[in-house]
């Protein structure tokens, strides 16, 4: 049993697990398809990526280590041939990083091929795991992903085993507690899937086809849609199966919804800002963050200068409601981070001069209000607010545009366990000393959830657990079997 447990380290961003993409377009080369949708979706993981295709006959998948360029060339993707496919790229949560735990998972079952994208994580996947193991079912891997092929594979009644994919993977979701947004494919059907709280994105497309037939994409974030050339149709709905074939798309409700808890870090950092959730930008919201949070926590400066790449519309709202100038102040190389080269110990010193370069030009002899998104672990704050005030900042003033980070994630997030986390254990002001900041101020519970929602301020329908310990589900067990694995390993002088 693998638990989430992350050790510590340099990167304080948290992670998401994967990116999801599927597509149902025969007579069409849906392998080079999902290679550019993946694309799209590498920032939702980067440690693994695979496509696997049906000729609505057969099946084939090709996986690898390291980024979607990395894994897939001309050789490798040509015998990917078929009528759809599904791809994921991934960041490990639940699962260590290695190519056995990389995705989609294909098998062969008694009605055909299976293969199984997930994004997210099953809160009771410790219980699910022993029920398919107490019945003889093999696993192979660490991950839930597993677990949820098989449970679709392999159901636990015979009248299940012999019904329709829609009835399994509604069987599935009686079951399973936590987060998952899926794509599923079989012989000839492709299905997205998505857990009864919307804890995770998914939507649909419809890509332009010739003739009469009619060609859809399933994917984590609707910019992939759009690198493909699909047009945005809707989201799936929390506990609906989509399920996409020869006939067109078909829609069922698997599990009832009672509530929605779409995940806030999405808007806070994951998404890409060209994404559409819940049919607003994820730029025009992130702007709204850094308004409020101006409104919030004035300060007297020369210029807002944002955190690249994902603080920088909050930056750019923070300017125009304050009347600031924006300006970049800080270069980002990219690839630091995504290398199999790790720096030694006096590069990892350095912090992150390796991944960020100040341009003293739009920093000298100002005062700074250095804009950020969230502040995890505090090993970048700190090192960021050094590298400006020594391009020559006369002060330097740290906001963050979302609350403090207090609690961990048990739904498919890395956001470390309590002790990691900086603001579990310290005040703000024990925040501020610690970075070295001139000021800090985070936005409100109440901002963030009010720039997210806009016009509709009062709905609730997002999952804000890590800012204020409101988990949308149980998750006692999962969290006591985490605390158990940290003892445990602890004891045994394992890091």
């Amino acid at each position: 049993m693998m638990l989430p447990l992350p050790a510590a380290r340099a990167d304080d961003r948290p992670r998401e697990s994967c990116g999801v993409f599927g597509v149902f377009a025969p007579d069409s080369d849906v392998a080079r398809t999902t290679f550019f949708a993946l694309y799209a979706l590498q920032h939702r993981g980067q440690e693994s990526a695979g496509i696997a295709t049906s000729d609505l006959h057969t099946a084939s998948v090709q996986r690898g280590m390291g980024l979607v360029a990395q894994v897939f060339n001309e050789d490798n993707l040509r015998p990917l041939r078929g009528a759809l496919a599904v791809g994921h790229t991934r960041y490990s949560t639940t699962g260590s990083s290695n190519l056995r735990n990389a995705q989609p998972y294909l098998i062969e079952t008694m009605h055909g091929p299976l293969a199984v994208a997930h994004n997210g994580n099953l809160t009771n996947s410790p219980l699910l795991r022993q029920r398919l193991l107490e019945r003889g079912v093999g696993l192979q891997s660490t991950s839930d992903s597993e677990v949820i092929t098989q449970l679709l594979a392999a159901p636990a009644t015979d009248e299940v085993s012999a019904s329709p994919w829609e009835a399994r993977i509604g069987a599935f979701m009686a079951q399973a507690e936590g987060a998952y947004s899926l794509v599923v494919m079989t012989r000839d059907a492709l299905f997205g899937v998505r857990d009864p709280l919307g804890l995770r994105p998914l939507c649909i497309g419809e890509l332009p086809g010739d003739g009469g037939s009619r060609r859809y994409a399933i994917a984590s974030e609707s910019c992939a849609l759009a690198t493909v050339g699909a047009r945005f149709l809707r989201e799936v709905q929390p506990g609906e199966i989509v399920r996409v074939d020869g006939f067109g798309l078909r829609s069922t409700q698997g599990q009832p919804s009672l509530r929605r808890a779409l995940c806030v870090f999405e808007y806070v950092y994951f998404a890409r800002p060209d994404s559409l959730l819940e049919g607003q930008t994820v730029h025009s919201v992130r702007q709204r963050l850094g308004a409020a949070l101006w409104r919030e926590s004035p300060v007297a400066a020369d210029v807002v200068v944002g955190v690249p790449d994902s603080a920088l519309p909050a930056a750019i709202g923070f300017s125009r409601a304050s009347g600031i100038p924006y300006s970049e102040g800080l270069t980002k190389n990219r690839y630091i981070g995504r290398t199999f080269i790790q720096p030694d110990d006096l590069l990892r010193r350095t912090g992150v001069s390796l991944k960020y370069n100040p341009l003293l030009c739009n920093l000298s002899g100002q005062r700074v209000v250095l804009i950020d998104d969230s502040i995890v672990r505090g090993n970048t704050a700190g090192p960021l607010v050094r590298l400006v005030r020594e391009a020559g900042a006369t002060e330097v003033h740290l906001r963050v545009s979302s609350p403090p980070v207090r609690f961990p994630c048990f739904m498919g997030v890395d956001m470390a366990i309590p002790d990691e986390l900086i603001a579990h254990h310290r005040t703000v002001d024990e925040i501020r000393q610690h970075v070295e900041a001139d000021s800090l101020a985070y936005l409100t519970p109440a901002g963030m959830m009010a720039a997210v929602r806009g016009d509709d301020a009062g709905a609730v329908r997002h999952c804000s657990a890590c800012f204020d310990g409101n988990y949308p589900l149980s998750v006692q067990d999962w969290f006591d079997a985490c605390s158990g694995k940290l003892a445990f390993e602890a004891s045994a002088g394992h890091p």
